[in-house]
């Protein structure tokens, strides 16, 4: 957990390390006591976390009670016939991947790293790069046990329980405690990804050319230079993939062809702020893009090269240092292409320091009511907290919101509480449904409380 001693209980804080609180922890191997902390009369309530990958407070309860549900991971069970697994709450991405790739199975969905644990993936109802093809992580899911705000445990799917399994689905943990998940995965033939790269010189280039092809391949994601601007603006490096097949390989390729490769290098030391400055992403951008050649077709990438090669380095997050970084990510509909123009040009203007920016076509969401999922476009960066940040922000929610589109809640710090329902209209949906499983508001967090969604 990203967390430290106190003797209230621990520091917690999300992957952006603002907005640190203290809360009290029990283990979700300890059922009968996370049964009776629910069934108390604790004002401040209890949220479930998993490993703190969430870059704002959503696993987050100052002053109340976190369940930590890496204390309980691990299968259940695996059906190789049918590529169906029971896995625990706790259970990470990283150990589905290490334990269903060599025999042939991969995780349906992954988002940028593999340290989100099972009972995370359906609270955020997390994307990835085949959101087009695929959808979330919650369309792949068939059924979950939770623990109720009454300690009770119930057995929910899509069939019995609709209006539930949608509410949890994306819910962020407020409807229950996930305890274990049905999960179907997907069926691969070698652990290797055949990969086409296009370095692209601005964005208008960009976005036609993943507009006309991304349905094209089973993967697709698009790095952008946030720095650059006039002719430049937006230029990028697309890459987009499927799964190799075996014929594909090379012969020794072919001798380890469902293989996991971890390449993880080194762990980033604590650092001081103002690393991730105008100039050093200046140089860091001309690096990476210069890099690149302006087009490679047909070439291999291991799993963690293509889906996380963030997670190469360990505690990669603290190069902002002790004042950490926000988050932003927004989608908006097809039509509404201007608007990721007017992000990227309002960002390149303001020399607002970002290496880290992704775009992505996303296809129709799913059913439930609060996933951040819809069709159009999604544009995530992370810039370091500084003066002047927010407004800028705040600046770009309100295009956002008149686009009709909405922000990512599992990575939001920050957005203003009224913009909720305009961006999640069946936000009200949702609370009649969270009432009726938990009608003394039992399941609290920072960002419940932050946004007004108890």
């Amino acid at each position: 957990m990203s967390a430290e001693q106190t003797a209230r209980g621990r520091i917690l804080h999300g992957w952006g390390v603002t907005s640190p609180t203290s809360a009290s922890i029990i283990g979700l191997d300890q059922l009968d006591s996370v049964a009776t902390e629910l069934k108390g009369d604790a004002p401040r309530g209890v949220i479930a976390r998993g490993y703190g990958r969430s870059y704002g407070d959503p696993a987050q309860n100052a002053g109340g009670t976190v369940v930590d549900a890496t204390a309980a991971s691990g299968l259940v069970s695996v059906d190789l016939e049918t590529g169906t697994v029971v896995a625990r709450s706790g259970t990470s991405i990283d150990q589905l991947i290490r334990w269903l790739v060599p025999l042939g199975w991969f995780v349906p969905v992954t988002p940028g790293t593999r340290s989100v644990s099972v009972g995370g993936a359906i609270a955020a109802d997390i994307h990835g790069k085949n959101h087009h093809r695929s959808g979330s992580w919650c369309r792949h899911v068939r059924s979950f046990r939770m623990m109720l705000a009454d300690g009770s445990v119930l057995d929910v799917d899509r069939e019995s329980n609709p209006d539930l399994f949608w509410a949890t689905c994306g819910g962020l943990g407020l409807t229950g405690v996930i305890l274990d998940a049905t999960i179907h995965m997907k069926p691969i033939e070698t652990s290797w990804l055949n990969v086409d790269t296009d370095r692209v010189s601005n964005l208008d280039e960009l976005m036609s050319l993943m507009a006309s092809s991304d349905r094209d391949y089973e993967y697709s994601v698009a790095w952008i230079d946030l720095v650059a601007s006039g002719a430049r603006m937006g230029r990028g490096i697309l890459d987009r993939g499927r799964f190799a097949t075996i014929e594909e390989l090379g012969h020794r390729q072919r001798n380890r062809a469902l293989e996991f490769h971890d390449h993880e290098v080194a762990t980033l030391p604590p650092m001081p702020s103002g690393l991730v400055n105008p100039l050093t992403v200046r140089a860091f951008n001309e690096a990476w893009y210069r890099k690149t050649p302006k087009q490679r077709h047909g070439h291999l990438a291991t799993i963690s090269q293509f889906f996380h090669p963030l997670d190469l380095v360990r505690d990669w997050n603290r190069i902002y240092g002790p004042r950490g970084c926000i988050q932003w990510q927004c989608v908006v509909p097809m039509d509404s292409g201007d608007v990721i123009e007017t992000v990227v040009r309002k960002l390149s203007s303001t020399h607002l320091s970002s290496f880290l920016a992704v775009l992505k076509l996303m296809g129709p969401g799913d059913g439930a009511y609060l996933s951040f999922p819809q069709e159009g476009w999604t544009l995530a960066l992370d810039v370091p907290v500084g003066a002047g940040i927010h407004s800028v922000f705040d600046e770009l929610d309100e295009a956002v919101v008149e686009a009709g589109g909405r922000l990512y809640l599992a990575k939001d710090a920050r957005m203003r509480p009224e913009l909720m329902p305009l961006m999640y209209p069946r936000l009200e949906e949702w609370r009649e449904i969270r009432r009726g499983v938990d009608p003394e508001g039992r399941f609290q967090s920072d960002m419940s409380r932050r946004l007004g969604l108890s």
